[in-house]
């Protein structure tokens, strides 16, 4: 029997390495129009490392990893655009594996819900629910995660109808702005 190294390896200290293995990185200036008020700079805001084998299609996953950077706009928590699924049959997994954040959930109806990601949290997603990342930490949010190759990415919705809260990180604590 022949054995072969890995082709891909997820460091989870790290970052996903290996053959075929996509970065992406995002800009503030790619993301300023989720923001309250526009920063002057253009710093790095996160990071999207994805890695997938086959044909998309029922059945195959893709593998992903997203750093999100601390950093604030005028005390705005650092985001990712968010989602909706293209495919609401498609659910994901996400998984945490350094830094603090919220994990913002919202319904095909607008109700907007979080839970806290941390080291070692799972979270479920359901493909009818769009997700957004939110580092509310002081250090680098990573968060892993899993989902189908046909479910697509559908971010004009969000543009559209955004997520229901803005959070900034205050002196005193987080604060949860209702839009």
């Amino acid at each position: 029997m022949k054995v072969v190294e890995p082709y891909v390896f997820h460091h989870m200290d790290g970052v996903i390495e290996g053959l075929e293995v996509q970065h992406n990185l995002k800009m503030y200036d790619d993301v300023a129009y989720l923001y309250e008020r526009k920063r002057d700079d253009n710093p790095i805001v996160y990071e999207v490392y994805s890695y997938t084998q086959g044909e998309e299609g029922p059945g195959h996953l893709n593998w992903g990893l997203t750093i999100l950077k601390p950093i604030l706009s005028f005390e705005e928590c650092n985001m990712t655009k968010g989602h909706f699924h293209v495919n609401k049959d498609c659910a994901e997994i996400y998984f945490g594996i350094a830094g603090d954040g919220l994990l913002l959930f919202m319904d095909e109806s607008g109700y907007t819900w979080a839970q806290k990601v941390c080291k070692g949290s799972l979270h479920y997603i359901d493909g009818h629910w769009a997700h957004r990342l939110v580092n509310v930490g002081d250090s680098d949010l990573k968060v892993g995660a899993c989902w189908s190759t046909d479910a697509g990415h559908d971010y004009q919705s969000i543009k559209e109808s955004e997520f229901g809260y803005r959070i900034f990180k205050r002196r005193n604590g987080l604060e949860f702005i209702k839009r």
